[in-house]
C-alpha cells in the first residue's frame, strides 16, 4: 500500500532523513522506534507532504507517486494523518471536528458511513457530541483527533505520539482502540514513545537512528531482540540486585518528666507545691512560662537506697536554697514549711484532733493579699482568693502526707 525508497530531507545544510525506506501493508500495524530528533515526525511530514525541508526520494500510495503533492491531494489519495500535540479545533464542538474531517472528497459520498464506525469504536465521541473540544480531557482530545482523521475514509493512518501526555489507563484504551482501527481494514504507521506498547500491538518496527534506518524486523523479534531491549523497553542495563532492609528499632533516649516513687523527697514536695501555686493563680489566658533550663528537664532524682542496703536512717534532704527562695518569693513570703504546717492543721480540724496555733505568716498571707509580680493577677482576699488557697492547701496536704510517711519509714530504719 504505502512504500517510500530513499527519501531524504534536508532543513538547509542538516540532513534529517538520509536514504529511508519502508513499507505499510493494508491492515497492518508498523511502528517506528528512535530516540528524540532521530527524524521520525520528519517521515510522517514528508509522506503527508507537510515537510518545510527539502525532499527527495519516491513515496508511492496505492501504486501512485504523491511525493510533491499538495497536502490535500495526498488526503485524497487516503493517507490521514495526527500530528504531534493532537492539533484539533479547541474552539469547535466535538461534531464540528469530525465534519471538518469529512471533507475530503473521497470521504463525502460515505460521510454517514464512516460516522456511523468511528461511533462504534469511539461511543464516548456521540454523547460529547456538543461539547467544545478544549473544554475535554487530553484522552478525549485525542480521540477527536483520531476520528477526525478517520471521517476522511483513509486507507493509512499516520499517528505520531498519540500516547503523549495520557494516562496509562487512557494509553491502554488507545492502544486498543488502535488495533479495532486495523481489524477496519486501515494500515497504521505508528511513531509512539512508549515501545512496549507498541511494540504489542504491532506487526512490524523500524528502527530510526540519527535520519537512517538500522533495523527492521517482526515487533516480536524486536521485542525479544536485546539490543533494542537496552535502548528503548529498559532491559539492556543490569539492576542491581535490591536487598530488602529490616528496619531495627533503637531505643532513643528522651528526657522524661521526674519518675514518680511511693517516697517523695522534700525537693519534690516543694515543686509540686510551687507548680500548684502557679496553675491556680494564672488564668488560661495568660501567656505559658518560659521553658525550663535543660538541666530541669532531663534531671531525674533517684529512688532512695533499698532498705536492706544499710539500717542507717539516712537524713531526709531538704529543698535547695534556689528553690526555696522561688516559692517565698511566689507566697509573699510564706514558706513551705508554714503551709505544710497550716495543711496539717487543718487536716486534723476536719477530723476532731486538737489544733495548733496557726502561724501569724500564714493568717496575714490568707487576709492581706499582695500583688504577684511574675505577670499573673493578684491573689485577691476572700471569695475566689479563699477558694484558690483551699486547692493550694489540698495539694500541699496530700504532699505533706506523703513526706511523713517518707520520714517515717526512713526513722524506722
Amino acid at each position: 500500500m504505502l512504500e517510500v525508497k530513499g527519501l531524504s530531507v534536508a532543513y538547509g545544510q542538516h540532513r534529517a532523513l538520509e536514504n529511508v525506506s519502508l513499507k505499510v501493508g493494508r491492515g497492518e500495524i508498523v511502528v517506528i522506534l528512535g530516540a528524540n530528533g532521530a527524524g521520525k515526525s520528519t517521515l510522517l511530514k514528508a509522506v503527508s507532504g507537510i515537510c518545510e525541508g527539502k525532499v527527495a526520494g519516491t513515496v508511492t500510495m496505492q501504486g501512485a507517486d504523491i511525493l510533491g503533492l499538495a497536502a490535500n491531494r495526498i488526503v485524497d489519495e487516503g493517507i490521514a494523518l495526527v500530528p504531534e500535540g493532537r492539533g484539533v479545533f479547541g474552539d469547535l464542538t466535538v461534531a464540528e471536528n469530525l465534519r471538518l474531517g469529512a471533507h475530503a472528497m473521497r470521504a463525502r459520498e460515505d460521510e454517514a458511513g464512516n460516522l456511523d464506525r468511528l461511533l462504534r469504536l469511539f461511543p464516548k465521541l456521540h454523547e460529547r457530541r456538543n461539547q467544545v473540544v478544549r473544554t475535554m480531557s487530553g484522552g478525549e482530545q485525542q480521540m477527536v483527533a483520531i476520528g477526525r482523521a478517520m471521517m476522511s475514509s483513509p486507507a493509512l493512518l499516520m499517528l505520531d505520539e498519540p500516547s503523549l501526555g495520557l494516562s496509562p489507563l487512557l494509553c491502554k484504551e488507545l492502544f486498543l482502540a488502535l488495533k479495532n482501527v486495523r481489524d477496519m481494514g486501515i494500515g497504521i504507521l505508528l511513531v509512539e514513545q512508549n515501545a512496549r506498547q507498541s511494540l504489542a500491538i504491532a506487526d512490524r518496527g523500524y528502527l530510526l537512528e540519527n535520519g537512517h534506518i538500522i533495523h527492521e524486523g517482526r515487533a516480536q523479534d524486536l521485542r525479544n531482540d536485546p539490543a533494542v531491549q537496552a535502548a528503548y523497553l529498559g532491559g539492556g542495563v543490569a539492576a542491581a540486585t535490591r536487598k530488602e532492609e529490616q528496619l531495627v528499632a533503637t531505643p532513643v533516649a528522651v528526657a522524661s518528666p521526674l519518675q514518680r516513687t511511693s517516697e517523695p523527697t522534700p525537693d519534690r514536695i516543694a515543686a509540686a507545691a510551687l507548680a500548684a501555686v502557679q496553675k491556680q493563680s494564672q488564668p488560661s489566658a495568660i501567656a505559658p512560662p518560659p521553658p525550663k533550663r535543660a538541666s530541669e528537664t532531663t534531671t531525674t532524682v533517684p529512688p532512695p537506697p533499698p532498705l536492706a542496703a544499710s539500717r542507717t536512717p539516712q537524713p531526709a534532704p531538704s529543698p535547695s536554697p534556689a528553690m526555696r527562695g522561688t516559692a517565698d518569693a511566689l507566697l509573699n513570703g510564706v514558706s513551705i514549711s508554714d503551709l505544710v504546717a497550716e495543711a496539717s492543721r487543718k487536716s486534723r480540724a476536719e477530723h476532731g484532733h486538737a489544733v495548733p496555733t496557726t502561724p501569724a505568716r500564714v493568717a496575714t498571707y490568707r487576709t492581706a493579699p499582695t500583688p504577684y509580680t511574675g505577670g499573673s493577677p493578684a491573689l485577691d482576699a476572700g471569695g475566689a482568693s479563699d477558694d484558690r488557697l483551699k486547692a493550694v492547701l489540698k495539694e500541699i496536704e496530700e504532699a505533706a502526707a506523703h513526706a511523713r510517711a517518707w520520714r517515717s519509714g526512713a526513722n524506722r530504719n
